[in-house]
């Protein structure tokens, strides 16, 4: 009679290892994860180092929480959630920043869309970055999270009609830049 083994998958083994309190794996672990974790953190920041803080911070609650991931998503997906929540742990205890008027009717603009694909993720990121705090939390959280507003409402403590003002505001501003981007290209091509 032959026995079946279930083999772990890399993942599996990683956590368990985790779970057990081993250091080697928890390294493992980050080292598999960190880079990609760094870009949703730097999504978030305004700068390097703030990243940093939320990633150290991040994955200090994915080490002290592991024990409880139930498996019902890829781990990768699961730390990343636990990412997102720190940064915005981060911005609700040092944004005291006044909020953007409440509008409860967001006017109507035709879906615009403008291409990102032309510029690379540091021109991008870099865009982002000089958001006001709250319309790159919105942005973010919408545009590349997949969150919806009522979920952005609930999570920042706003209204779901002031999350689609701030991320309409925050597209519109994306949209100015990357606008001035084109501009001075074109007038250097021109030259």
């Amino acid at each position: 009679m032959k026995l079946f083994t279930r083999h772990l998958s890399e993942d599996d083994e990683l956590i368990a290892g985790c779970i057990a309190g081993k250091r080697d794996m928890q390294r493992r672990l980050y080292d598999k994860y960190a880079a990609r974790m760094m870009a949703v953190c730097l999504r978030y920041s305004k700068t390097s180092f703030e990243a940093e803080d939320v990633l150290q911070e991040g994955f200090v609650k994915v080490f002290g929480n592991i024990q409880n991931f139930k498996r019902d998503c890829p781990v990768e997906f699961w730390i990343r959630k636990i990412m997102v929540n720190t940064a915005l742990k981060q911005h609700r205890q040092k944004m005291h920043v006044s909020s953007v008027a409440e509008v409860e009717q967001v006017e109507k603009h035709p879906e615009e869309e403008f291409i990102f694909s032309n510029y690379a993720f540091e021109e991008l990121l870099d865009m982002v970055q000089q958001l006001a705090p709250r319309y790159q939390l919105v942005f973010n959280l919408y545009a590349i999270e997949g969150y919806s507003h009522k979920e952005i409402a609930a999570q920042l403590d706003i209204s779901e009609g002031t999350s689609k003002s701030q991320y309409s505001r925050a597209r519109a501003i994306l949209k100015e830049m990357i606008e001035r981007k084109e501009k001075k290209y074109n007038e250097r091509i021109i030259r």
